[in-house]
């Protein structure tokens, strides 16, 4: 049985037609429009090009947002302009398909369970570490997503009361210090305090403080610059704070590690797994989660989503 996983991101609409092993055999893309009927056409543009080229039975959107318990609707998508959107009963209609939503972190976690990193796991968690922090959380292999539908919301964990302020409206979330939007940030306040110890990182942003971004930072402190390894040890130091807190509210056996940032797990995985195994409630004494990094990169979502379309069918 093939099926369609169409991954809504905030510039660009990327889908695959994916098949019961999770290869991704055809893709199409368009960049995301603003509006909610050229969105929906966007949607339904990539998914009718691929059914016209495969014989598919259905299609799941992943996307970053809180979708309804029965993943049919959108109640919000921060980067996306639906809003109490019954989105997977408008798509279905214009591509003659079933269709089910799913949050895109939910759906890269089923992924990995089913294809990549977390095969095997009971208990897991998978953690995208991007521009902000999506999570997911699988139990005994099945995706939990509370009482309404958005469960968990990890990057939003309060890390420091009164800290950098976020999007969400609040101050001292998890992913204003560990992220790559937070590994920039953390790299301009120590530019700011002593920028004759940068020579790389300044080089390669010509001394611009706004073109520092976290992939600049991750390149410069493979050069060893030394303000960019200092930011790329802060964000270490943050995702074992984080991972010790998430250990001590769901004791996973795995934590899974995806995201863009996790490209650059080399530079800071050894030293966050050290700092989580100090600071985890019961330090020594107790066994701790493997931390791995994710396998399926950029085609999770859409592998995921294509895999919840194929559960709907046959359920």
């Amino acid at each position: 049985m093939l099926t369609i996983g169409v991954d809504v991101g905030g510039t660009s609409v990327r889908a695959g037609v994916v098949d019961v092993d999770g290869n991704v055999l055809d893709t199409a893309n368009t960049p995301t429009p603003r509006s909610v009927n050229a969105l929906e056409t966007a949607v339904a543009r990539v998914v009718k090009e691929l059914a016209g080229q495969h014989r598919v039975r259905a299609a799941g959107l992943a996307l970053a947002g809180f979708i309804t318990p029965d993943r049919r609707g959108v109640r919000f998508a921060p980067h996306l302009s639906w809003r109490d959107a019954p989105v997977a009963d408008r798509i279905a209609e214009r591509v003659g398909l079933p269709v089910v939503v799913e949050h895109d972190a939910n759906a890269a976690a089923l992924a990995e369970r089913h294809y990549g990193a977390a095969s095997g796991a009971g208990t897991s968690v998978f953690i995208a570490i991007g521009t902000g922090i999506g999570s997911a959380l699988l139990l005994d292999g099945e995706l939990y997503r509370g009482a309404f539908g958005v469960a968990p919301e990890l990057g939003h964990l309060r890390v420091v009361p009164d800290g950098r302020p976020c999007a969400c409206g609040k101050n001292g979330c998890w992913e204003r210090y560990c992220s790559g939007t937070a590994l920039a940030t953390t790299a301009v306040e120590l530019l700011a305090r002593d920028p004759g110890r940068s020579p790389v990182l300044r080089r390669l942003v010509a001394g611009d403080h706004g073109r520092v971004t976290g992939r600049r930072v991750a390149a410069a402190a493979t050069q060893g610059d030394p303000i960019a390894a200092a930011a790329i040890a802060d964000l270490a130091r943050w995702l074992g704070e984080g991972l010790a807190l998430v250990a001590d509210v769901f004791d996973p056996e795995l934590v899974v590690i995806g995201g863009g940032v996790s490209a650059s797990a080399p530079l800071f995985l050894d030293e966050a797994r050290e700092h989580y195994a100090a600071t985890v409630t019961g330090a020594g004494r107790r066994p701790l989660a493997r931390i791995r990094t994710a396998q399926l990169g950029e085609a999770a979502a859409v592998v995921g989503a294509a895999q919840l379309a194929r559960e709907a069918v046959l359920s």
